[in-house]
């Protein structure tokens, strides 16, 4: 029964969709209000979190949610919780909201291992939407011409051990580490995390993809699992997906479909077109040449014994796009025979 708990995203967007699953899987009725609810508690949050006023109706609907729901919610974690901590992996704004909607507060921080290893943190007081917190004392950020975070105090390494060009190049000309991250300092002094800057793709078009933001988005289905972008040096940005097989298994019986195993979901032509239709409704709003042209559906979960995910649960993209580099290059020869 923890006061507090500290996890990587990975570990809250598990517990959201098991959460989900248990309430699709009791009836549709209780689906409907577990949904409902989550709604309610997200409105709420953000209204919270903007400093706006609550609603009387909103307020009464988050008072029953809280009942009937959110109370189990908080169960969960054994129902003494004050707060949580994440960081390791971006966090996705939908799932920062439906938990401090459900009154589970989640407080984001940001470091490196080279920056013992925090450099921002968020507290009960200091706690912003999508923002990783402010600075953390006696430590500086700034944000290089490039988008780079750079940070400068007593928690940063002296360096790598007798890796001298690896040091000289982890740190600019005026001794300020270079995070390798993408990021963004707002007027009050947050500070938010844009991508990886390895990450980044360019499309064959010269345009720069930044692969997160999106993956997140795609993420926010309760039919994805898992999602990896690819697209470096394609014509477009294409994604793998693992499916939530346990919320298909769901959609398969409401619709009669006789299907059975991971192979059989992702080969079916109206499981295909659930998965795109859905990655279409949730980027809608990305710029043309960030849109996810096409999916291909993965079998087998992305794990750390596998190879494709670091012990923190990141995405080990270079790993991933050589296991899958065929699934890959099919997308790409079967966008060419459609366009032919």
């Amino acid at each position: 029964r923890p006061t507090i708990f500290v996890g990587v995203p990975r570990i809250f967007e598990k517990v959201y969709a098991r959460a989900k699953l248990q309430a699709a899987q009791s009836s549709r009725l209780k689906e409907k209000i577990f949904d409902w609810a989550i709604e309610v508690g997200k409105d709420y949050a953000f209204r919270t979190e903007k400093r706006q006023e609550i609603p009387f109706l909103l307020g009464a609907k988050h008072t029953i949610a809280d009942k009937i729901v959110f109370s189990k919610f908080r169960e969960f974690f054994g129902g003494r919780l004050r707060f949580c901590i994440c960081g390791g992996a971006a966090l996705s704004d939908d799932i920062y909201l439906i938990f401090n909607g459900a009154g589970v507060s989640i407080m984001q921080g940001y470091g490196l291992t080279e920056t013992s290893p925090v450099i921002s943190s968020s507290n009960p007081i200091n706690a912003r939407l999508g923002a990783v917190g402010k600075p953390i004392r006696n430590v500086r950020v700034r944000i290089a011409e490039d988008g780079e975070i750079e940070t400068f105090g007593p928690n940063v390494m002296l360096g790598y051990y007798n890796k001298e060009e690896a040091t000289r190049n982890a740190f600019t000309a005026d001794g300020w580490f270079k995070t390798g991250d993408i990021g963004r300092i707002d007027a009050d002094g947050f500070l938010y995390i844009t991508d990886r800057k390895k990450e980044l793709f360019k499309t064959s078009g010269g345009k720069y993809v930044a692969p997160s933001p999106i993956e997140q988005a795609i993420k926010t289905s309760r039919f994805v699992n898992q999602v990896v972008l690819v697209g470096s040096e394609r014509k477009f940005p294409a994604a793998l997906i693992v499916p939530n097989f346990e919320q298909l298994a769901n959609y398969a019986k409401l619709k009669n479909l006789d299907l059975k195993t991971p192979k059989e979901f992702c080969a079916h032509s109206r499981i295909v077109n659930l998965l795109e239709r859905e990655v279409e409704k949730l980027t809608g709003d990305l710029s043309q040449y960030e849109k996810v042209k096409k999916i291909a559906l993965i079998e087998n979960e992305l794990t750390v014994e596998g190879g494709e995910l670091t012990p923190t649960l990141k995405v080990k993209r270079r790993i991933v796009d050589e296991k899958y580099k065929n699934v890959i290059d099919k997308i790409y020869a079967d966008a060419e025979k459609e366009k032919s």
